[in-house]
């Protein structure tokens, strides 16, 4: 009975060592080993063997990993606030300096995302964040990849997901966008007006240059006319092509300054013979 007991003891004691000596490690695992509580050297992947209670290890995970950074309360530069949350990516590059230089990576990544997203938000402007969101996402990855490089860690990727705004804030972006709208078709209008009076202008240039062209014109004009029912038809005539028949027409209705001449002296010595 002492000898089973004794054998089970020591069954169990041989199973617990194997276990703290013997360890596999995926492809992806890395094992940081210590010697005595210094470190010795980046083992795996694959059957690592351990010094019981002389050595041990702690694994690594090589994959990318993803960060949700919760939503942060942001002030632009402009003093507009907003709420953005966004999503990181990152991976151990350096197994060693990841366990030793940082005591828990993790979280001190995701803290220092948090940091670095509102310092970074808040140099810029309400219009900034909303049209050149990939520009300031790659601003975040450069600013927590430096700092993250003396931990062993490599950001890959920072995406800003959500720029949310308060009900104010979005009905005076609405009332903006109206007014920028307004403006634009005002100016269009206006560049539109200018353009078909510079065109007129040409337009009057070349007929008064050539008056043939004018008198096409008028046919034209009186084509476009006839072509519909109308009871009325105007047609404009200009002054050069009638001055010359008014100015006739004044010569018959007035008589020759010789006869006013006359009459006038006659007139006069008429007055004096009754004096």
């Amino acid at each position: 009975m002492g000898s089973t007991v004794f054998l089970l003891v020591l069954l169990f004691l041989l199973v617990a060592l194997a276990r703290s000596s013997i360890k596999i490690l995926r492809e992806y695992e890395r094992a940081v080993v210590f010697q005595l509580g210094r470190f010795q050297r980046v083992r795996g992947p694959g059957l690592v063997l351990l010094i019981p209670f002389i050595q041990e290890m702690v694994r690594v995970d090589l994959r990318t990993q993803v960060i949700e950074i919760p939503s942060q309360d942001v002030i632009s530069r402009d003093n507009v606030s907003m709420k953005v949350d966004a999503v990181l990516y990152f991976n151990v590059v350096s197994p060693e300096r990841a366990i030793i230089k940082v005591q828990n990576y993790l979280p001190a990544t995701n803290m220092l995302a948090q940091t670095t997203l509102r310092a970074v938000l808040g140099q810029h402007e309400l219009d900034e964040m909303l049209s050149e969101r990939k520009k300031l996402s790659t601003d975040v990855q450069g600013i927590i990849d430096t700092q993250t490089e003396g931990w062993g860690i490599k950001v890959t990727n920072v995406e800003i997901r959500t720029v949310e705004l308060t009900e104010n804030m979005v009905r005076a972006i609405a009332k903006q966008a109206e007014a920028e709208r307004d403006r634009r078709a005002k100016i269009i209008h206006a560049e539109a007006e200018f353009q078909a009076s510079q065109t007129l202008v040409n337009a009057a240039k070349i007929l008064g240059s050539t008056p043939a062209a004018m008198q096409l014109r008028y046919l034209q004009t009186l084509t476009e006319i006839g072509a519909e029912q109308n009871s009325t038809v105007v047609f404009p005539m200009p002054i050069d092509i009638i001055k010359p028949f008014l100015e006739i027409m004044e010569k018959a209705g007035k008589p020759p300054a010789s006869n006013g001449v006359l009459h006038g002296v006659g007139a006069k010595e008429m007055s004096l013979g009754n004096a």
